[in-house]
């Protein structure tokens, strides 16, 4: 079953491309669809998400990467397919893999992701990688490699950044999958929501988030994440910079008006323009 908000369109030589892209209001939508492979991240995989990035059109708002209401959201790295290929092919499935993810922390538009089953190993790393992270309580986060003798050294990156160390160390060493609430409380995700209401409460999260200005969605992401390695003098002081730009910017005169004068904002960038 696809969500409500997402339309199905073939891309290429009549085949249902292994990730179905669609546009709506400013939202670009990535529909990882290889579900009878478990959404396994291959090369041809991993590089059609790299392209439904970097197609985007100019009025793309935001990126929502979703599964649909699959059990899998992704299973990772197709495993026998890079046990059988050389190490330049084994360096550029990893290298592709980490570049989509900086490519989302880096991009100055926000990555919604919308999870309904099992997010493992390299699909975790996805995850943990977007901005915002909606899960239905069905959700489930691994990184299981240690089980197949594989340490899961990339997708560690991103999850070591968003969960405290322990349990990263937990999860990577174990390869014990962690339930959404357990994810929720380790902060791999956002908020978690029935299964039933996945698609809607995904929809409010991401009209909430378009609804702001664009411009000051991309200040504010980058600031944060360049933040995070600082110290927190240099934080501060980069982080008033910031903010003194940011109250020059025609989107924030036009914001503290609108307060002012109770009515809604307009912004420099309408919201699905």
């Amino acid at each position: 079953m696809l969500p409500s908000w997402i339309t199905r369109r073939m891309l290429s030589s009549g085949k249902a491309s292994l990730v179905v892209v669609t546009d709506s209001g400013g939202v670009r939508t990535l529909l990882l669809n290889n579900p009878k492979r478990r959404n396994v991240l291959s090369l041809e995989m991993l590089e059609a998400l790299r392209d439904g990035v970097t197609s985007a059109p100019a009025e793309t708002r935001l990126f929502l990467l979703t599964a649909g209401r699959e059990k899998v959201f992704s299973a990772g790295h197709d495993l026998v397919d890079l046990k059988n290929n050389p190490t330049e092919y084994q360096r550029r499935v990893f290298g592709t893999s980490s570049a989509i993810c900086l490519m989302m922390q880096r991009s100055p538009r926000p990555f919604v992701a919308s999870v309904y089953g099992l997010a493992a190993a390299a699909g975790c790393q996805l995850v943990a990688s977007c901005d915002v992270v909606v899960a239905a309580d069905t959700a489930k986060f691994s990184v299981p490699g240690t089980k197949v003798g594989l340490f899961c050294c990339t997708p560690g990156v991103p999850l070591t950044r968003a969960v405290p160390s322990k349990v990263a160390m937990e999860m990577l060493f174990t390869g014990r999958a962690i339930s959404a609430q357990e994810a929720l409380r380790s902060g791999l995700v956002s908020l978690v929501v029935p299964s039933d209401k996945l698609e809607e409460e995904t929809e409010h999260v991401v009209q909430s988030i378009i609804s702001n200005s664009a411009a000051v969605l991309a200040l504010g992401k980058q600031y944060i994440y360049s933040q995070m390695g600082a110290t927190p003098s240099a934080a501060f002081e980069q982080g008033t910079v910031t903010m003194v730009c940011n109250l020059a910017h025609p989107d924030a005169q036009e914001g503290i008006a609108a307060f002012k004068e109770k009515r809604a904002p307009k912004w420099t960038t309408p919201k699905g323009k």
